[in-house]
């Protein structure tokens, strides 16, 4: 099988070789399909890094809302958001927050697609985040508690500078593999047309005759977007590690 490389230099309207291939991004235009993947991949890294931001902060919260057992109240409304979110397939969400919730809310309609799918992704994916905080801090000998509230520290006080900055350090593995998942489900948003390497891959594909080499292509960086996330949360879980610090098993119960 002999492949073309040479179409991602070609002119995507025309589909002429452009000479120098990337001097298309010099004019400030999509010119080639190299410059094409090259958009589509900060796409795909502004969705998945946007989404990410929403899902921790949102999985911290509402993880840690799981634990409180002295507010039964708050922890069932955690409960059921986490329920909520991860029990409905990813993308029938998304077309959810596009289709369906612009018609009920209409200042939705006012709110850029990509904003609405970074919604639906961060909340997908900070259902899973929660999980793993209220399993981080339920993993924490009860002790950790008890001390916290023995000094003096308000139930607050306790989680923030107690239980928090260690159930955070136990999760960071799981973390990883959910960063690196959220860079995967990006690929739905090409359901919504937001033009990221999934949605390149099909159209330029069609367009050029070339899909395997277009799929094959967002397949790479797909990969090296993932290795990174992985890279970087390695040197984090190094830099964050409590020497000799293991959760007793069977010593949880918060």
């Amino acid at each position: 099988m002999a492949w073309n490389w040479q179409v991602f230099c070609q002119e995507t309207t025309t589909n002429e070789h452009v000479p120098g291939c990337l001097a298309g991004f010099a004019k400030g235009g999509d010119q080639t399909y190299l410059n094409w993947i090259i958009t589509a991949w900060g796409w795909t890294l502004s969705v998945a890094l946007s989404a990410l931001v929403v899902a921790l902060v949102a999985g911290l919260v509402v993880g840690t809302a799981r634990t409180l057992t002295n507010n039964p109240v708050i922890s069932r409304l955690a409960t059921a958001w986490v329920e909520l979110f991860r029990n409905i397939p990813l993308l029938v969400q998304i077309f959810l927050w596009y289709f369906v919730l612009p018609g009920i809310f209409l200042p939705l309609r006012e709110i850029p697609s990509v904003v609405l799918v970074v919604l639906a992704l961060g909340l997908f994916t900070s259902a899973r985040i929660a999980e793993q905080v209220r399993a981080g801090i339920q993993s924490l000998p009860r002790g950790q508690r008890y001390a916290g509230l023995a000094m003096g520290f308000s139930t607050a006080q306790t989680y923030r500078y107690v239980l928090l900055p260690m159930a955070l350090r136990i999760i960071i593995p799981p973390l990883t593999s959910e960063s690196m998942n959220i860079i995967k489900n990006s690929s739905v948003a090409f359901a919504v047309s937001i033009a990221e390497l999934t949605f390149f891959s099909r159209q330029s594909g069609e367009e050029t005759g070339a899909p395997i080499e277009m799929y094959l292509a967002a397949t790479v960086l797909y990969a090296i977007s993932a290795f990174v996330i992985n890279r970087i949360m390695t040197f984090i879980e190094r830099r964050t590690r409590v020497p000799g610090f293991v959760a007793s098993a069977g010593g949880g119960g918060h």
